[in-house]
């Protein structure tokens, strides 16, 4: 599965700076280590602005960030689950623990979150999208055993490669 890229989490860092506080300049010193692709440094700033004030969920949001891209997934993982206890209303967090999942091959676990952050937000449109591609690719697993089963289906086999065909390009969207 391919990764999520740092400018399909541009549009959520725009938003998080339309409300960052005061210290507002290093968040967006933050952000655009991020856009840059300088993840290291994004990653240990955001870090230590989450150290000086543990209740500063943009900072640890950029830190989440920085850590996905870095593919340290299982860092990341407890960074969303925690902001999504901490502010179960917003959908992005769900979005991305589902991105997780997904590239951890969790489909069931990634479907229940996107509908969570679709729940917070219906007009959510990356999670939206991101649900459409894990349904795709639970349709695959399940035409996968379905052509295992038995005898060539040429059928079965031509959804499975036309559904392939889709889920080549760049999956599951981050922000």
């Amino acid at each position: 599965m391919r990764s999520f890229t740092l400018a399909m989490a541009l549009p959520l860092l725009a938003a998080l700076a339309a409300s960052a506080p005061a210290h507002g300049s290093e968040l967006g010193e933050i952000r655009a280590l991020l856009v840059s692709g300088n993840l290291p440094a994004a990653l240990e700033r955001a870090q230590r602005a989450a150290r000086a004030d543990p209740r500063d969920g943009q900072a640890r949001f950029l830190a989440g960030v920085a850590l996905m891209g870095l593919h340290r997934d299982d860092e990341a993982m407890p960074v969303f689950v925690a902001l999504s206890r901490e502010y179960p209303e917003l959908p992005e967090p769900y979005n991305n623990i589902a991105v997780l999942d997904a590239r951890a091959g969790r489909l069931e676990q990634a479907q229940h979150a996107l509908l969570t952050a679709l729940r917070n937000d219906p007009a959510y449109r990356r999670a939206r999208a991101n649900l459409g591609q894990v349904h795709l690719m639970l349709a695959v697993q399940a035409w996968q055993a379905a052509a295992a089963e038995g005898p060539a289906d040429p059928a079965l086999l031509r959804k499975l490669e036309a559904t392939r065909g889709l889920l080549a390009e760049p999956l599951l969207a981050a922000r």
